[in-house]
């Protein structure tokens, strides 16, 4: 797929995609943000272990393509960010 030079995160297991690190608190990021290498993006909890995704490039959060809480498959397309 041509993402236009976009960087991809895609989900590395199956299980549940949190945009934040709990219920009362701020998504770890939002479109437009810039992010560091490193910076987490999301979590993902499979089997009730909380997963950090990090980024493993610097750049901007141009898409984040699931919504808090929606399951996410081995392989989905998490986020599309601009080097």
């Amino acid at each position: 797929a041509d993402d236009g030079g976009l960087a991809r995160v895609t989900s590395p297991m199956v299980g549940t995609f949190y945009r934040r690190p709990g219920p009362d608190q701020e998504p770890f990021v939002a479109e437009g943000q810039r992010v560091e290498a490193g910076d987490t993006l999301c979590l993902i909890e499979a089997m009730k272990l909380f997963n950090e995704i990090v980024a493993e490039q610097g750049g901007i959060v141009r898409t984040i393509c699931l919504e808090d809480a929606d399951p996410a498959e081995f392989g989905q397309l998490l986020f599309l960010i601009e080097p």
